[in-house]
Order: C-alpha cells, then sequence, then structure tokens
C-alpha cells in the first residue's frame, strides 16, 4: 500500500478541473455519507504543470491530481475507471507521489481500518 497520484490534464483551466472534482468523487465513493471505510481513500488538489505543447506564452497548465492510497492493483484499477470517465480529451498518468500532499490519506486509511495511528 502507498500513495499514487493521478494528475487529469487537458483542463481549459482552474473551473474546468475543479469542475470533475465531484463527479470524480462520486466515481471514487459513490455514496458520500457512507458508513464505514472508503473503498479507496482520496483526495484532490489543483497543480500547474509544465505544458508538453501549446503556446510558449502560457507555458504551465492547470492539472487535476487525485491522490489515492491503494495498493498496485487497485492503484491500475482507479487509473482504468478514471480513464473511462473523462475519455479521451483528458491525459490521465499514474504516478508514484512525489510530495507529502496526500500523506493525511494512509493515516485515514489506518484509523479506517482500526490500525492505529502512526
Amino acid at each position: 500500500m502507498q500513495i499514487y497520484e493521478l494528475h487529469i490534464h487537458g483542463c481549459a483551466g482552474t473551473d474546468e478541473a475543479l469542475a470533475l472534482q465531484e463527479p470524480l468523487a462520486r466515481l471514487l465513493c459513490p455514496v458520500e455519507d457512507h458508513e464505514g471505510p472508503c473503498e479507496v481513500p482520496w483526495g484532490c488538489t489543483l497543480r500547474d504543470e509544465p505544458r508538453e505543447d501549446g503556446p510558449q506564452d502560457d507555458p504551465d497548465e492547470c492539472v487535476l491530481v487525485l491522490g489515492i492510497f491503494a495498493d498496485a492493483r487497485k492503484a491500475d484499477e482507479v487509473l482504468a475507471r478514471v480513464r473511462a470517465f473523462v475519455g479521451a480529451a483528458h491525459r490521465v498518468v499514474l504516478r508514484d507521489a512525489v510530495t507529502d500532499t496526500f500523506d493525511e490519506l494512509a493515516e485515514q486509511y489506518r484509523i479506517e481500518q482500526g490500525l492505529g495511528t502512526a
């Protein structure tokens, strides 16, 4: 189990990236106020990342980053679900987490599973 990040590229800007958050949340957690632990602890944030193509006067793009705490098999499953949901308009890349942005997801998992705190 580890923290992964799914980087969702191709958003026209902050508003479009923010608009994807709630539908992606329901994709991972269909019942917002459910009892018991989440199948996959998750969180979202926005980041500006270097644009691979496009106008040179705007070198960064707004990327929606979905953090998850999962094993490799579940991370690949979530990647497939997210890609199917956002379609070809958005490139989705799965990466190991490189910042501490989503560290609380591991703690959430431990607490929800009754494993105590770190």
